[in-house]
């Protein structure tokens, strides 16, 4: 019955994209789950108590819940009764949920087995954050069993009320579905499922790092699904995001593995599947706690290939910062042609074949920065130094874009690089020429941006995430950037000297 009526819900979807604009969907970060993903998710939650209680935090037409609802019964041990709460604030969608409710109420009852369902048009947070604030001395009985969501996907403005009341309870995130999947957790019984389809934005970086210590500390971590292609998951809706699907019980054990799937985009059953030790997908010691995502099965991963690299940058005395200049804050001090008593003020757009072609006249950017006491904190002193843009188009071929500050082609006594770019440097200052044109080399090859890419879902690329990748011994980097000229090689010789040199370690 709920499996037919999928198809009317997925039609609901459809005439609702049809309805809406993309940017009006995208304002509130509404995005409704397809019916093919809603059947994947509910597949994943394991046989669970006879007493179910269902969080849909925002529930839309209801699609979630109600496969969820349809999939427990389906099971040789049913539940005896099931009960939805759904939490929805779209009043235009709003009688396609309590429809959807009805149709559950008439399925149950087919069945034999007690239904309730609530709908709160309520918004979830504040509701959340009351129950959550109190949650020492929440009733047993308004706890959930499970929770099942597609939150919403929208950066949060810290100078809004809501941010405010979310840090004063301990919640510090950058984007909503991050709170949303926060408090569903912090809302589930002692052994409670959550099952999210979500970004995978959270794996890595400084913004999530407070939301995966409290996942990873509340949650066992079960499984995960990968989407190969960011167009697949909600494909009709244009989003960019690349989604991944997560299940998840609430305890302190950990497993021993965690399955992590794979597929093109909603053909499920062609999926591959690997159970990769929980110490690779989250590493012991690591404080920042980062979710490796490496699902390959050969022994040429990436994550195998870097570790013949064995060094970090706190062994190699080197640091790696982010630009100081923050363009809009120094207007002022910023100049489009550089004048007397001017330093060159460096952005993405003067990467060239791996250094710095500076200036570009023709660019949109400034290229100088006044030299004065005011813009001395803003400044460095002249030297070698490795670069890396912050954010990399969707389109280019690796995340992480290096090129080399070379003084000898630019003659001024400091430089300023742009907040846009990180650059590695020691104790403040440039590095030795080969070692820092073998770095820039090392940071370009295949083998780190495949390794890059198990962690981290997104373009942008931040210091903290750089300090975490492996790199060569400072004898080794020497070596690499003893066989660059004027240019960095292309794509091919790259990923040849690098192998070549990781190769030699074998032997």
């Amino acid at each position: 019955m709920i499996t037919q009526y999928m198809h009317t819900l997925d039609h609901i979807r459809k005439s609702f994209n049809g309805a809406t604009s993309r940017a009006d969907r995208s304002e509130i970060g509404q995005f409704l789950t397809p019916a093919a993903i809603a059947k994947f998710m509910s597949a994943m939650f394991e046989t669970g108590p006879q007493r179910v209680r269902i969080l849909d935090p925002g529930a839309g037409a209801g699609v979630l819940f109600a496969t969820c609802v349809e999939t427990l019964i389906s099971r040789t041990e049913r539940p005896q009764s099931i009960e939805v709460v759904a939490y929805e604030t779209d009043s235009t969608i709003l009688p396609y949920l309590e429809d959807t409710l009805r149709k559950c109420h008439s399925f149950c009852a087919s069945k034999g087995i007690e239904f309730h369902g609530t709908i709160k048009a309520d918004d979830f947070i504040s509701a959340a954050l009351a129950e959550v604030d109190g949650s020492l001395f929440l009733a047993p009985g308004k706890r959930f069993t499970h929770a099942v969501l597609n939150p919403p996907y929208k950066k949060i403005n810290s100078k809004t009320a809501m941010s405010r009341k979310l840090y004063l309870s301990g919640i510090e995130v950058a984007n909503l579905y991050a709170v949303f999947v926060w408090l569903s957790m912090s809302l589930l019984e002692r052994g409670g499922q959550i099952v999210a389809i979500t970004p995978r934005s959270f794996c890595n970086g400084p913004y999530f790092k407070k939301f995966r210590a409290a996942f990873l500390r509340m949650m066992s971590l079960k499984r995960i699904h990968i989407f190969e292609s960011r167009k697949k998951a909600f494909g009709d809706d244009n989003v960019l995001q690349e989604n991944v699907i997560y299940h998840a019980v609430r305890g302190l054990q950990k497993p021993k593995s965690v399955s992590i799937s794979v597929s093109e985009g909603l053909d499920f059953d062609k999926a591959s599947i690997l159970a990769v030790p929980y110490s690779q997908v989250v590493h012991p010691g690591d404080t920042d706690m980062f979710v490796h995502l490496d699902v390959k099965k050969t022994d040429t991963t990436p994550s195998k290939q870097v570790k013949c690299f064995t060094s970090s940058l706190g062994k190699l005395g080197l640091s790696v910062s982010t630009g100081r200049v923050v363009d809009f804050r120094a207007r002022e001090h910023l100049k489009q042609s550089p004048q007397q008593g001017d330093v060159p003020l460096i952005y993405p757009c003067h990467f060239a074949n791996g250094f710095i072609n500076w200036p570009v006249e023709s660019g949109k950017k400034p290229n100088a920065i006044t030299s004065d006491a005011e813009t001395s904190t803003l400044l460095v002193e002249a030297g070698f130094y490795v670069l890396t843009k912050r954010f990399s188009a969707k389109e280019q071929q690796r995340r992480i874009m290096a090129a080399v500050y070379d003084p000898a082609r630019i003659n001024s006594p400091y430089v300023g690089f742009e907040n846009h770019l990180n650059y590695y440097h020691q104790n403040g200052k440039g590095l030795p020429a080969d070692l820092a044109k073998g770095l820039a080399l090392y940071l370009n090859s295949t083998i780190v941006d495949q390794y890059f890419r198990l962690f981290s879902g997104h373009t942008q690329v931040n210091a903290t995430d750089l300090r975490k990748i492996p790199y060569p011994t400072r004898e080794q980097l020497t070596r690499l950037g003893a066989s660059i000229g004027e240019t960095m090689p292309d794509q091919e010789a790259i990923d040849s000297i690098v192998e070549k040199e990781c190769s030699s370690l074998d032997k």
